[in-house]
């Protein structure tokens, strides 16, 4: 046989294989909902920072990663955090969440008082530990200008109160889930 054909032979013995091991599934339309989605990632990553988190392949390690910073098996970054920034951005829509990354993207919202101006945010946790710097939030701004959105500045402290808030709230579920134990 042909090093051509053993070559072809293995690549489609390994496509097989990978087409086997994958974990499709047909999504319903429920699960494109804003509510649904943030619901989603909830449970994906535990839900409540102080209960269990991800369980890896049936086993449940929460208990060895809470000591090591609050997160699931297999997150790297503080569960408080991820929830707070959660709980902090929930009035705007969600586009995208990675707790394994740790980036949080809302997608655009506009404030029912201001109809010619809409805001967007990212957020980035970074650590595992409940630090101040563990959170960092950039607020994007848009304005309506004769039926076009145009970028518009934000003001730093717009990103440093949502990050107070943040942290604020990464405390207070810590509080809670010390006092369940």
């Amino acid at each position: 046989m042909s090093h051509i054909r053993k070559n072809a032979l293995a690549l489609t013995a390994v496509a097989a294989l990978l087409a086997a091991c994958s974990n499709s599934r047909f999504v319903g339309n429920e699960e494109y909902g804003t509510d649904n989605q943030r619901e989603m990632i909830l449970r994906q990553t535990g839900g409540d920072p102080g209960a269990s988190g991800l369980v890896v392949f049936g086993v449940d390690r929460s208990r060895q990663n809470q000591a090591a910073g609050g997160g699931g098996a297999g997150m790297t970054v503080n569960a408080f955090l991820w929830r707070a920034t959660l709980d902090t951005l929930s009035f705007m829509p969600l586009a995208s969440a990675d707790p394994f990354g740790g980036v949080i993207i809302t997608d655009w919202y506009t404030p029912p008082a201001a109809e010619g101006e809409r805001f967007k945010a990212t957020a980035y946790v970074t650590t595992r530990q409940l630090r101040s710097d563990g959170v960092r939030v950039q607020v994007f701004r848009q304005v309506n200008q004769r039926g076009a959105w145009v970028d518009a500045p934000t003001s730093a402290a717009t990103n440093s109160e949502l990050e107070d808030r943040v942290l604020a709230r990464a405390r207070e579920l810590r509080s809670q889930s010390a006092g369940l134990r």
